[in-house]
């Protein structure tokens, strides 16, 4: 049994797509239906002379993935492979059972497996490109597997600059279709890992290598697809970075400095980019000396007494990975001191197992609740748990991106470990971050005894909130609370009609504010109507509803009789509406 329903095939596919693919599987359009263990092949007869050919990978009982040889690239599955999952749910029988990809190729020896490729490429010479392309990767791969200390691999980097040649190209060839997606910037970020792999491995001369057939490749196709409106600024970023771990990771004569310098200045102006953390890792290395002093632990000098540039943070982030990989802990942990980059220097004592000094330095340079978080996690996760708690404690007022999962961590992780006041006070931060109904509950339940003093401060904090999602969550807790007024003044605010939000507060208000609720309920209901719009007729007598219950709420049957009959007789010629609105 494969796994596929209806349901299945319209989530994946647009309702277009959807209604085109079952009139192809109808009109027998699925042609020659295979399954090779977990994959699904077949042709799909169309407009074009050949059929367009589909397969289907199923892995852990969901398909995997799927692909067609068809232009489509709109969103979802193409008519085509939703007639062939059609086919294979309603028509199991014409499946034909034939051996996998891999059983075949078992019953050959290599010869005649090399034979095989041979009188491919003599029928279709389009698959030598993707053999090269084949076994290059292999070559790259096994390269970057190889120990560092083996001698240094002379790369075949023609074959990076025909990578970037085909994403280009097919890229180019989407962009041409009118594609709304993005087909270039993830396969060359990808392929920008690639060369960051050697870095990684200590092999900063091969990186290098490769970065210069990369950005040659992409400066030479940039302008005919930023001519399509393809922009370049996603991916310039990563591959400055790569190249400054490349420079940083490599021992570069002073020859091949100046030719690099050149060479990126020349692509910088040509991609109109910024190269400038990656030319500044190559002016000063690792050789400069005011660096050099600060490695050695002399922590009061800057590296940037002119003026912290942009890329400081990230330039002294990808020097701290290296020296992390160089196991130079001393001078990573000096270089993380005089940067001011808190949290990897506080994370890197905890991991060489310097508590005493962690905590200590923990009590005046925690500067945020992200350092905070990263250190209590590694502590509770080394064992340290009165630590953790300490730093939790330290850390649950301070500011930062991830404050409200620092507080909901804390809050679990307190409770975990006993510390109820711990678990009460993030809690009740985590509320503040970001107040939901959930949250409410979790404090009310941690609150105990003191609920009923806490309950009006985080009434009064809900009342001001005004991020996004706070209307929600007004609806949620003065609902159930019973406040019926209150969730009346958050909905005012809200002025998008289609808001479930006001839907909500109106089923809960019609029996003690049914005026609110038919003053609320009748514009959008009569916008909707005035213009026409047929599509959303049935929206529109979903708020006629809400009326209705306000209306009768109050004993008024008759004056929304006569509301009714007013607007049958303003718009009883859109037949669609008035079959509506026999639901009313």
């Amino acid at each position: 049994m494969l796994p596929i329903s209806e349901s299945i095939v319209r989530q994946h596919a647009s309702p277009k797509s959807y209604l085109r693919g079952a009139e192809y599987y109808r009109s027998g359009a699925v042609i020659d239906l295979q399954r090779r263990g977990n994959s699904i092949y077949a042709q799909v007869e169309g407009r074009e002379i050949s059929p367009y050919r589909v397969n289907i990978d199923f892995a852990l009982g969901e398909i995997e993935t799927s692909g067609c040889t068809c232009e489509y690239n709109f969103g979802g599955w193409c008519k085509h492979i939703v007639a062939t999952l059609l086919t294979c749910l309603h028509s199991p029988t014409e499946i034909v059972e034939r051996p996998p990809l891999a059983s075949l190729l078992d019953r050959i020896d290599l010869v005649q497996t090399q034979g095989l490729v041979q009188e491919l490429v003599n029928r279709h010479p389009e698959l030598l490109d993707e053999i090269d392309w084949f076994v290059s990767s292999i070559a790259t791969l096994n390269a970057i597997v190889t120990s560092s200390e083996e001698p240094r691999l002379k790369l075949d980097t023609a074959y990076f600059s025909s990578r970037v040649q085909r994403i280009f190209r097919e890229g180019l060839r989407q962009l041409e279709y009118g594609t709304e997606e993005d087909p270039i910037t993830d396969d060359l970020i990808d392929l920008i890992d690639e060369a960051r792999a050697f870095s990684h491995r200590g092999d900063g001369l091969s990186a290098i290598d490769i970065l210069e057939a990369i950005t040659q490749a992409i400066t030479s196709e940039f302008s005919e697809v930023n001519d399509y409106g393809w922009e370049s600024y996603e991916v310039l970023p990563p591959l400055d970075r790569a190249w400054t771990e490349a420079i940083l990771s490599a021992e570069i004569g002073t020859d091949e400095a100046i030719d690099l310098e050149v060479m990126l200045k020349m692509w910088q102006d040509e991609l109109e980019a910024s190269f400038e953390m990656s030319l500044t890792a190559l002016e000063r290395g690792w050789t400069d000396p005011t660096l050099q002093q600060i490695l050695n632990g002399e922590n009061s000098l800057s590296l940037w007494p002119a003026g912290r540039p942009i890329f400081a943070d990230e330039l002294a982030t990808i020097r701290l990975e290296i020296l992390d990989r160089q196991r130079r802990y001393a001078e990573y942990l000096n270089l993380a001191i005089a940067e001011g980059m808190m949290q990897q220097y506080l994370i890197k004592l905890a991991a060489l197992g310097q508590i005493d000094r962690v905590m200590v330095a923990a009590q005046t340079q925690m500067d945020t609740a992200d350092t905070a978080f990263a250190l209590a996690q590694v502590l509770r996760d080394d064992g340290y748990i009165a630590e953790a708690l300490v730093i939790a404690k330290l850390g649950i007022e301070l500011i930062g991106s991830r404050r409200y999962e620092f507080a909901i961590w804390t809050r679990d992780f307190a409770v975990e470990s006993g510390d109820r006041s711990l678990a009460l006070t993030s809690g009740i931060q985590a509320f503040k971050t970001k107040p939901s109904l959930w949250n409410y509950q979790q404090v009310s339940e941690l609150a105990g005894e003191e609920w009923l003093q806490l309950k009006p401060d985080l009434l009064q904090i809900l009342r001001q909130a005004d991020a996004w999602g706070s209307i929600a969550a007004k609806v949620d807790i003065f609902l159930h609370e019973g406040e019926i007024e209150e969730a009346i003044a958050a909905v005012n605010t809200d002025n998008y009609y289609h808001s479930a939000s006001i839907q909500r507060v109106m089923d809960a208000a019609i029996a003690t504010h049914p005026d609110w609720v038919i003053d609320r309920a009748r514009p959008p209901a009569e916008s909707i109507m005035n213009q026409g719009k047929s599509e959303s007729y049935r929206e529109a007598v979903e708020w006629l509803k809400k009326v209705r219950s306000a209306y009768l709420a109050q004993n008024k049957a008759a004056q929304w009789s006569a509301y009714r009959s007013q607007l049958i007789e303003l718009h009883g010629r859109k037949r669609k509406l008035m079959e509506l609105f026999k639901s009313l």
